[in-house]
């Protein structure tokens, strides 16, 4: 009996360290192809050291066999992915560093080179790099630091970014009523720009307002007329469904009433306010303008191997032009329409890639959709534009595989959501075939790698063994 007790307990004890010892190897695993930080990219939130397994709920098994399967569904080089930095330079930078893609050299803005992996790889920065934020000009330098560095950077459209852009767009055109009313259309997320430009460029200067008209003719140039409301709904009808037309007309009513109000409380006339937007479509839209990389750099989508970046995501429409002409036909689509028609991209299908959080009143995604995807090789969709609180998060929709990736970095976001901290984080795509998650707002690095989860799971007993067993 004695024999027996003892011999259970080397058992357990065996079967514990056994336990620990395999344990080790799946942190070992998923740990390989995390960042390597330096001694001098110390954060004021922790930068992760340990990995988790993290697996996609409701992923159907054949998209995590696809994945594990098959190289070419993996990017040639690492992705970096950071999206939404609205702003707030320092998260940004803080981000950059998360990803490995880039070491401080120093500690104020600016102060950062590109690792061995951040030369080799991509960087993707997924949308809406302004508003919100206490530093747009300090993040689009940021950005320019990044490129300038020598590092391969893909600039993705987001939401934010287009509607500046179409404001500016539209003090460089004939007034029409397709474009007229889109200044006024950015609201009081623009103001803090305007303010930044102002106190910039035009605050010191004595002859900051020389040319500029009256408070009186710079509201008519800056806000639509009055006969805009019942000259848009015609003009919109081939872009936009009766619905989203009201629903543009409402919102418009709101913004004209207290555009002028939001303006005069950040201590702005709208004569300043003018000269703010002239300056500002000089610094973006002007040839030799300091930002008019920007724009030139945006694109619409970005692949690579079965992964496919957008800001927000897909429809169906999009998913046909990228199923025809690819997503290099579809980023030309893009280049053509902010030249021909910004209204039509503006309000069309187009721009469902900006805006989309698969409501019903956004362009639908099918399964037929997502099949035509799926035959073009491309399996998963890295988008920001919602934004989270508990790090990146895996989603499927309609039998497409999406990887959230807007963790909440801008300042003023995460007090409005209770967020502790300055926000910070990556999504990292690895060749090897790991997806890679850093957060702020998640304790530890989460690894998605299908290859090892498939390998790990129990296999289902074939008929022949279960009727040897019975």
């Amino acid at each position: 009996m004695a024999k027996g007790k003892a011999s259970r307990k080397v058992d357990r004890k065996a079967e514990k360290k056994a336990g620990k010892k395999a344990a080790a190897a799946v942190e070992r695993r998923l740990s390989r192809h995390l960042p390597r930080y330096r001694s001098g990219d110390d954060l004021s939130h922790p930068l992760p050291a340990r990995a988790e397994a993290w697996t996609p709920d409701g992923a159907p098994a054949r998209l995590q066999q696809t994945l594990a399967g098959n190289a070419a569904s993996w990017p040639k080089r690492r992705v970096f992915f950071i999206s939404d930095p609205h702003a707030d330079a320092e998260a940004f930078e803080a981000s950059l560093v998360a990803s490995g893609g880039v070491s401080k050299t120093g500690s104020g803005l600016g102060d950062f080179t590109l690792t061995g992996p951040g030369r080799k790889g991509r960087f993707i920065i997924g949308g809406d790099c302004l508003d919100k934020g206490p530093s747009n000009l300090a993040m689009l330098r940021s950005l320019q630091q990044l490129i300038d560095s020598g590092a391969r950077v893909t600039l993705l459209a987001g939401n934010h970014d287009m509607r500046l852009l179409m404001g500016l767009m539209a003090l460089e055109r004939l007034r029409s009523p397709r474009t007229e009313h889109l200044f006024v259309r950015m609201g009081h997320k623009v103001i803090p720009l305007l303010q930044e430009v102002h106190a910039e460029y035009l605050d010191d200067r004595a002859d900051a307002l020389s040319g500029i008209p009256s408070n009186k003719v710079c509201r008519r140039r800056l806000f639509p007329r009055d006969s805009w409301f019942e000259t848009f709904p015609a003009q919109a009808e081939s872009v936009m469904p009766e619905g989203a037309i009201d629903k543009e007309l409402a919102r418009l009513r709101k913004k004209v009433g207290h555009f002028e109000a939001a303006c005069s409380r950040a201590g702005l006339s709208l004569r300043q306010v003018y000269a703010a937007a002239l300056k500002l479509r000089e610094l973006f839209l002007h040839p030799k303008g300091e930002f008019a990389w920007f724009f030139q750099r945006m694109c619409l989508a970005h692949r690579e191997g079965a992964f496919l970046f957008v800001h927000a995501g897909l429809d169906d429409r999009v998913a046909g032009i990228i199923a025809t002409e690819g997503v290099a036909g579809l980023n030309r689509r893009f280049d053509r329409a902010l030249v021909e028609d910004p209204c039509g991209f503006y309000y069309g299908a187009l721009a469902n890639t900006l805006r989309t959080k698969y409501r019903r009143v956004d362009f639908p995604l099918t399964e037929p959709g997502v099949a035509s995807l799926h035959k073009q090789g491309l399996h998963v969709v890295v988008h920001g534009h919602i934004n989270l609180t508990r790090g990146q998060q895996w989603r499927v929709r309609s039998g497409m595989l999406h990887l959230d990736g807007d963790i909440t970095l801008d300042r003023h976001s995460r007090r409005k959501e209770g967020l502790s901290g300055p926000g910070m984080g990556a999504t990292l795509i690895h060749p090897a075939g790991q997806v890679i998650a850093i957060s702020s707002d998640y304790p530890h690095a989460r690894v998605f790698d299908p290859a090892h989860e498939l390998a790990a799971a129990p296999r289902a007993s074939s008929p022949k063994s279960k009727a040897a067993s019975s």
